[in-house]
């Protein structure tokens, strides 16, 4: 890449392409519309849900018990086996301690504290979901452990 030529031919105000304004212009004879068809007459408009005939969205989706998981909150897993090996004894666990200690990796709205694994040692760790393994594993360890108030 040559710096010279990275701002070639970017314009602010660009000029308005002018169509239909003869052969000489590049945009003459069928004025941008193609060749045949629908779109190429006078008047048309397509409603803004058609897909060239193709069962639209809307039709496509279920009506009733459609959950879309997109909206469900994503959950980042965590180990017991991970947490004993990072963490020193009475340490404090909590969603800055695991993103510093590199077991937290992506986007997440929840963290969930899985039993995998055995605690050899107290630590108070705060999370917003625990499994129930995990929870009696910690506490029989000798360690805390206090659910996250929940996020806005």
């Amino acid at each position: 890449m040559i710096l010279n030529d990275v701002h070639q031919g970017i314009q602010k105000n660009k000029p308005r392409k002018r169509i239909g304004r003869g052969p000489g212009s590049g945009t003459g004879r069928t004025a941008t519309r193609g060749n045949k068809g629908d779109g190429s007459r006078s008047g048309y408009s397509e409603r803004n849900s058609f897909e060239g005939g193709q069962s639209r969205f809307f039709m496509r989706v279920a009506k009733r018990g459609f959950n879309n998981r997109f909206h469900a909150p994503r959950v980042a897993i965590v180990n017991l086996a991970a947490i004993d090996a990072a963490f020193p004894a009475g340490a404090q666990v909590d969603r800055a301690a695991l993103e510093s200690a590199g077991l937290l990796k992506g986007l997440f709205d929840e963290v969930k504290i899985l039993g995998n694994g055995t605690l050899s040692k107290a630590l108070h760790v705060t999370a917003d979901r625990f499994s129930m393994s995990a929870e009696s594993k910690i506490k029989a360890a000798g360690g805390t452990v206090t659910h996250a108030p929940p996020r806005a």
